[in-house]
């Protein structure tokens, strides 16, 4: 025990748990889009998975250890970029500044703008605060009706800016994650981490055009409030 909090005192020890905290969070992300997908097969499928989720004896051990996994993430994110920034007080030259990339510069940025977003999305879908009036909606299995939910949520052109806005910001951040990851946990070879990588970006995009098609085949009509 001494050992992993010696290794968590060190710059080392803290990057490798934020890149394991980070695979963590990277795996719900590809679990919560393929759930989301189920918006696609109408509103008996989505509110279905909805209520199943709900109904899960699991779900609340699964969200507590969710919000201890992102505040650690969080914290060591912010934590290495203040170090970072002491490290080096004076700003980069030109030159250096374009080696950098803008991802790998703004993740505390990115990372804390998707933080705000999670606030206004567990604020919308998962408490109703954001629009009581249709979080207390049920269809006619006497079910929560999340399908309505979204799909009167996403009519909104501000809500679904937000969303749209919020992934695009989220891409950004993911590709530099993945990227660093790879790094951090020694994965690095000539003869695989390109096509590693490639692979990464692959579901980066996946996750980011998943979470956007939704609003944007409901802004399009795709996607209709129909008969539960």
């Amino acid at each position: 025990m001494n050992r992993l909090f010696r290794l968590f005192n060190t710059s080392i020890g803290r990057k490798l748990v934020l890149a394991v905290t980070g695979v963590l969070l990277f795996g719900f992300l590809i679990g919560h889009i393929l759930g989301n997908m189920a918006v696609f097969q109408g509103p008996d499928a989505f509110n279905g998975y909805a209520n199943w989720l709900q109904g899960h004896p699991f779900l609340w051990v699964a969200r507590g250890g969710l919000v201890v996994i992102f505040t650690v993430h969080i914290y060591l994110g912010l934590r290495l970029a203040v170090e970072n920034r002491s490290a080096r007080p004076t700003p980069y030259t030109d030159g250096a500044t374009f080696l950098v990339s803008s991802a790998s510069r703004y993740m505390a940025v990115t990372g804390s703008i998707v933080l705000l977003f999670l606030v206004f999305h567990l604020a919308h879908f998962t408490f109703g605060v954001v629009d009581p009036q249709q979080y207390d909606v049920i269809d006619v299995q006497n079910r929560h009706d999340v399908y309505t939910m979204v799909v009167t949520a996403f009519q909104s052109p501000w809500v679904s800016g937000i969303y749209i806005a919020a992934m695009l910001m989220l891409g950004v951040h993911l590709v530099h994650a993945v990227k660093s990851l790879f790094q951090t946990l020694g994965i690095n070879h000539q003869s695989y981490t390109g096509a590693i990588r490639i692979f990464g970006g692959i579901l980066v995009a996946a996750i980011v055009l998943g979470n956007c098609s939704i609003p944007v085949l409901i802004w399009a009509g795709v996607i209709t409030l129909g008969e539960n």
